[in-house]
């Protein structure tokens, strides 16, 4: 008989006890785990159909393998990554929370958050892609919240195992999330790191505005829009917003891989750009008089003061001006 997740509670998978489900994908269940130690931990456990399928399971250990190797403080941790009985599985560490769960539960996020998780998230591809791993399927549900408030991505390798499942197998099965899918993803085409910019274009839209830029019922027709439309402006939905930041997002989400950041470097220095303008405008408004004070009356009145004496200063000007004219005129006519 074939599991479910309600029967796996309480069981042990491996080293960890599984106490919950916190979630399920396409292929896998979430549980919340704990440690022999009592650690909390998260259990990735690959459905039955999937565990049984050796291909598979080969390319998803394999993926999960070479993302456990990815040992940075804005990557998730992989703690384990085995076979236990007929489970397949792998257990990391256990988060707070997530950014889909945060828009889901508050809405838009405020910019300057958006900008702080969004240089977490640029700083973990810079060390994913240095290691030459894509991660191909970036979304707020792959973007997790530590306790100390740092995001981290997950699941990074998974997009790629299924892809390589499907190519080689002629399975049909879905690869990434059509929301966040580039147009090279969309049209087929050669991918590199630069796929990801523009799913975390999405992803920053989505956190800015609580929708992302293309949505249609139909996959074709949304695969098209990516390819094809202009995304929104982020501004004509949240005015408040800074151009800069809605430069960064539009240049994530450019059509072409060219127009898009080059790198990760490249976007983490625009991101840190904009909280640098946010720090410069709320110093200028904190050293700003207040209006009608003894400061603002001294400060404000030389200003009106030097284009007044610039105006008069022209007027002489042309005066004296006249007067020559008019004094050569009649020392001709003498």
């Amino acid at each position: 008989m074939t599991p479910t997740p309600a029967d796996l509670l309480g069981q042990h998978v491996g080293p960890y006890r599984l106490e919950r489900l916190l979630g399920q994908g396409g292929f896998a269940w979430v549980f919340q785990g704990r440690d022999p130690d009592g650690t909390p931990c998260a259990v990735k456990l690959l459905k039955p159909r999937y565990a049984g399928d050796a291909p598979f399971e080969a390319r998803f250990r394999n993926e999960a393998e070479t993302a456990a190797k990815l040992q940075a403080p804005n990557i998730i941790r992989i703690r384990a990554v085995a076979r236990s009985g007929e489970q397949v599985y792998f257990a990391m560490d256990l988060c707070v929370d997530s950014l889909a769960a945060r828009i889901a539960r508050d809405g838009p996020l405020p910019e300057a958050e958006i900008v702080r998780l969004g240089r977490d998230v640029a700083r973990g591809l810079a060390f994913a892609h240095a290691q030459g791993v894509i991660h191909r399927d970036l979304k707020p549900d792959n973007i997790l919240i530590h306790a100390d408030g740092r995001a981290v991505i997950s699941d990074f390798g998974i997009a790629r195992a299924i892809s390589g499942y499907v190519a080689s197998t002629g399975v049909n099965m879905t690869i990434g999330t059509p929301q966040y899918l580039s147009p090279e993803q969309a049209q087929g085409r050669p991918l590199d790191a630069r796929v990801d910019f523009y799913a975390l274009g999405v992803t920053l839209f989505k956190a800015a505005t609580g929708d992302v830029p293309f949505t249609s019922t139909d996959w074709f027709e949304l695969a098209r829009m990516h390819v094809e439309e202009p995304p929104p402006l982020l501004r004509k939905q949240r005015p408040e917003l800074s151009k800069r930041f809605e430069r960064v997002v539009a240049k994530c989400l450019a059509k072409h891989p060219d127009d898009r950041y080059r790198d990760a470097s490249g976007l983490l220095a625009d991101l840190e750009g904009v909280t640098g303008d946010r720090r410069s405008s709320g110093a200028a408004a904190l050293a700003a008089p207040a209006p009608g004070s003894a400061a603002a009356t001294t400060a404000t009145a030389p200003a009106g003061a030097a284009p007044r004496r610039r105006r008069w200063a022209l007027v002489a000007a042309a005066v004296s001006a006249v007067l020559v004219l008019v004094a050569l005129v009649i020392r001709r006519r003498r």
